[in-house]
């Protein structure tokens, strides 16, 4: 668990745990966004990506007890030795009271759907990298100028509407989300995408998802 104290965190180490982040997103390509029915299902999913070779994993606020299944993934699954350990976010939070309580189950980032200045907020108090959401040009260019940024919903944009965006803004990290299956995720890689959020549609199989995150730990 995090501290809550007053006292904010130097700004290196946030960047450093962003940077962190998105070259662990960069690598992985795919970001699984997990809308489980109960907290047990959460976090057996986590646990079946991390042994398919998954790094990051974004749990979400729509979970019900998504605070247990966080908490319960982040005992599970901590840093071994010499190793540090896999990125575990939340997604879908909208206010400081969600970030407050993501932070303290341990979560590594935050994510939200659209622009979330409490959100932002709580986020920058505890040195923790936010994904803020957008879907206009000017909601995605104000997130990019502070982070990565994910574009949502996607799907209705699709992989051109990425391009445009990648034109205006080349040196943006750009996470598309929404109604994007595993298939179409590389139409919005070759887009410009640092990596893509897909939230249904990931195998079952363990061999088919270790294939996909590149193989077992």
């Amino acid at each position: 668990m995090r501290s809550h104290g007053n006292e904010a965190p130097p700004h290196g180490t946030r960047a450093a745990a962003t940077d962190r982040l998105l070259a662990a997103l960069a690598a992985q390509r795919l970001l699984p966004v997990l809308r489980s029915p109960d907290a047990a299902a959460a976090t057996a999913a986590v646990g079946g990506l991390l042994d398919a070779g998954c790094q990051v994993v974004e749990l979400t606020t729509s979970t019900p007890d998504w605070q247990r299944a966080l908490a319960a993934c982040r005992e599970r699954h901590g840093a071994a030795a010499g190793q540090p350990g896999p990125l575990l976010g939340v997604g879908t939070v909208t206010t400081a009271e969600q970030a407050t309580a993501a932070i303290g189950a341990g979560a590594d980032f935050l994510v939200s759907p659209y622009p979330a200045p409490a959100v932002r907020e709580a986020a920058a108090g505890h040195g923790i990298p936010f994904i803020e959401g957008g879907f206009t040009p000017a909601e995605i260019a104000d997130a990019a100028g502070r982070g990565p940024a994910k574009v949502f919903p996607a799907h209705v944009g699709g992989p051109k509407f990425l391009s445009s965006l990648r034109a205006v803004l080349p040196h943006a990290a750009l996470i598309p989300t929404g109604g994007i299956s595993v298939d179409e995720a590389g139409a919005y890689l070759e887009a410009g995408a640092v990596a893509v959020g897909v939230g249904s549609g990931l195998p079952q199989d363990p061999a088919q998802l270790a294939r996909l995150f590149g193989g077992g730990r």
